[in-house]
Parts: structure tokens; sequence; C-alpha cells
């Protein structure tokens, strides 16, 4: 495995705008895997499947190919980018997040990237469950009405309009979800450090986390 920074969070706590700034300074891969439940909630949708179907959620995304060259999500090599950020996606991705089957092929997936490429990686159990050894781990947050704003300008920059209330209710919601969810629940690696993104600017919580990453080391070979 090469070098692994991990960056987890909520929504809305700045960790993807951080990720993609840390690894371009760097030149390093980034591993999107928010993307990458969003590319299979997107795809049990075109299948018209019951995305409350473990099952079949978890058959389909087995048959399913999701790669990330730089800037751009592929769903079987068509181009989903701006498809997986709609309301829509974005309300039921959390069916793709909570099935097992789901998370195990991901996981996989994600750590195979990993093995090829030195990686930012962001999402919600990076430090805990995928990457439990990697020497650079980061949890940002942030008060939940900013991180509500900042989402609701997301939206409204890609011309979808929806109440901020609707967008602070919604994320309320997921945030019980993930801090339940029976597997890979969201919340700090023990050695993970903290920070809270609220009043500090971009730049200021990237420059920390790229300070760290240019000092991390390549995880430890297991021993023979």
């Amino acid at each position: 495995m090469r070098r692994v920074v991990t960056i987890d969070g909520p929504a809305g706590s700045g960790k993807s705008t951080v990720a993609r700034i840390v690894a371009d300074r760097l030149g390093w891969r980034l591993l999107d895997t928010g993307a990458m439940y969003r590319a299979v909630a997107l795809a049990a949708l075109r299948a018209g499947l019951d995305l409350a179907d473990e099952k079949a959620v978890g058959a389909l995304a087995d048959r399913l190919t999701v790669s990330l060259p730089p800037g751009r999500v592929l769903l079987d090599h068509d181009d989903v980018t701006a498809a997986i950020r709609t309301v829509e996606v974005t309300r039921v991705t959390r069916f793709a997040a909570d099935n097992p089957a789901v998370r195990r092929r991901l996981a996989a997936w994600q750590r195979a990237f990993a093995a090829e490429n030195d990686t930012i990686t962001e999402g919600r159990d990076q430090g805990t469950v995928v990457f439990p050894d990697a020497s650079c781990k980061f949890f940002l947050t942030a008060d939940p009405v900013e991180r509500a704003r900042r989402r609701h300008a997301e939206f409204l920059s890609r011309g979808e309009s929806i109440p901020l209330a609707e967008v602070l209710r919604d994320q309320e919601e997921r945030d019980a979800r993930d801090a339940s969810r029976a597997i890979a629940p969201l919340r700090p690696a023990e050695d993970a450090t903290v920070i809270d993104t609220t009043g500090r600017t971009i730049d200021e919580v990237a420059a920390i986390i790229e300070a760290a990453a240019r000092s991390c080391r390549s995880p430890e070979p297991p021993a023979p």
C-alpha cells in the first residue's frame, strides 16, 4: 500500500473540498468514497430496484464497475459526475451506505485503489474501517447550521432549489443514521486529529492536512 491520508466527517464539514485541494497540491490521487456510494444508488434507481432490498442492491453492486479518473465519476464507463449529485440521489444514497454487501464491495475497491496510488481519501469510515493502519487520519466537523448552509449553497450552485430548513432536517436525519449504523458508524478514529472547521477557511484546514501528509509514512507491511 502507498501513503494514505484519511479525512472522515459528516456532510457539510468541508472534507470533500479540503481533500480535493490537498490532493491537488501534493499530486496525489483523490478517493471520493461518497461518490462511489452515490453511483451505486444511481444505478439502483436506473434499474428500478427497491433500494431497501439489500440482496438485490448488493448483487447489483457486484456487477458494477465504478472508477474515479481525476475529476470524474464513471459508472460502467458512463460519466455520472453530475448525475450522482442531485437531491434525488442524495436522499437515497443511505440505502447503499447501509447495505453490508455494498460496503464490503466498495471497501475492496477502495483498498485496491490505494494500493496503487498515494491517496487522499475522504468519507465516513476511511480511518476506522477501510484504512485503520493509515498513519495520518483526520476527522472534520462543524456547527450543524453552518454545515447545512454549505450544503444549501452547493444545491443552489447546481440549480436545485431546496429550502435551507429542508436541508437541515435531512442532515439531522442523516447524522442520526450515520452515527447509529450497525456497520461502520460515523465516528472519529481513536488516533484521528479532529478539526472543527466552523469559522475556518478552507485554506487553513487544507494547510494543516497538507503539512501532515508531507510527513506521512507508508503503512508497515504485515509480518511474515
